[in-house]
């Protein structure tokens, strides 16, 4: 168990013949005292600051591990998040490639029924050109036939008045 100053001070030594000075043994005590007073003094104030500091470390050392999670949970959602900006990227470009897959699908259909179409109208255009061919060439065989000058003839004899229009 550490010295007090009271036991420094309550110390008793013991009287022998040719021994030192006894004032000058109390007032060397008495400067012992005062010194180790201030010490203790000194000691405590330095315990309070390092219990105040110990304090304020844990303080600290909480923020900085609040801050190390909070640190890792921003982290994590900055990775979920990206992650899920991934998944919602692909997802819209499979999207995408599906439509555009469609467009084109619709329009090579429509395209091919455009095609079909024309081609249908060619060959109705052909159909159309062959028989009205074949209406005119028919129609001038009968006008090159004679018996069309016979029924001239024969119609203006009948007509008097076209015979008058016509010449």
């Amino acid at each position: 168990m550490p010295l007090t100053p009271l036991d420094i001070h309550n110390k008793e030594f013991s009287r022998r013949l040719r021994g030192y000075d006894e004032d000058e043994v109390n007032e060397f005590l008495d400067q012992v005292i005062k010194d180790y007073e201030s010490l203790i003094r000194e000691n405590k104030e330095i315990q309070n600051q390092m219990l105040a500091l110990q304090e304020r470390l844990n303080h600290f050392s909480n923020i900085e591990e609040t801050l190390s999670k909070t640190i890792i949970v921003a982290q994590e959602a900055a990775d979920e998040v990206r992650n899920n900006a991934k998944k919602e990227a692909q997802l819209i470009i499979k999207e995408a490639e599906k439509n555009a897959d469609r467009i084109v699908n619709d329009s090579l259909n429509k395209s091919r029924k455009v095609s079909l179409e024309v081609e249908e109208l060619k060959k109705q255009a052909s159909i159309y050109r062959a028989r009205f061919r074949t209406l005119v060439e028919a129609q001038l065989d009968l006008l090159t036939q004679d018996g069309w000058d016979s029924l001239e003839s024969a119609s203006v004899a009948r007509d008097p008045e076209r015979e008058l229009l016509r010449g």
